[in-house]
């Protein structure tokens, strides 16, 4: 039967990622040092050629898209924005340590939301309904093969609700400019919900 194959990339780093702040919705660009190692990682590795690339609504998401996948005008879909940390937003774990909000968020439970954000489980059906569509049109579709560029929290929240072999969000993380090939059988899909993660990506030039 004839399988889908979607890839999962991180965007490149911006300045509120290498300061470990929370950057949900703020609408940040990638920095000049992580425009460089993403060409070098182009340069060393080969990002896929594919027949759709989808992005979040953000900027960060777009600019390294377009480094990674310079011939696909990418597909916007705003289900895929990052995480709503609410009043979190900006700020780093140090800052907010001794918080009774955070520490109770930090916990993990589903319906822990950070104030004047949204909840976990908030998170992941918004996230978990965008992806179904875009495997669900691929099929339809015939598309055979497609990218995301997203978020990190969001493509670890796909591997965790979707992945073969099964394993929490922690297990998926992630470097900037890499992430993991899923092979998509329509029938297990349509069984279980399930696909395989079958590699990381981008495979090596000289594999």
């Amino acid at each position: 039967m004839k399988s889908f194959t979607i890839y999962l990339f991180r965007h490149g780093l911006t300045k509120g990622n290498l300061n470990a702040q929370y950057i949900g919705h703020t609408d940040l660009p990638i920095t000049t040092d992580s425009i460089s190692a993403l060409k070098n990682i182009k340069a060393r590795h080969h990002y896929p050629e594919v027949d759709a690339v989808f992005v979040s609504p953000l900027r960060r998401c777009a600019e390294s898209a377009a480094i990674m996948f310079p011939k696909n005008k990418p597909l916007v879909i705003n289900e895929l924005i990052e995480y709503d940390f609410g009043e979190f937003e900006g700020l780093t774990a140090k800052e907010l340590s001794g918080v009774e909000e955070f520490t109770n968020w930090l916990r993990g439970d589903m319906y822990a939301r950070p104030p004047g954000g949204e909840s976990n489980a908030e998170f992941f059906s918004r996230v978990c309904g965008a992806f179904e569509k875009i495997v669900e049109g691929m099929i339809k579709s015939s598309t055979q093969t497609a990218a995301i560029v997203g978020h990190a929290g969001v493509l670890m929240a796909i591997l965790a609700c979707y992945g073969l072999p099964e394993a929490p969000m922690a297990h998926w993380q992630m470097e900037a400019g890499y992430g993991f090939k899923l092979r998509i059988t329509p029938s297990l899909w349509m069984r279980a919900n399930k696909l395989e993660v079958a590699d990381t990506a981008p495979i090596s030039a000289h594999a």
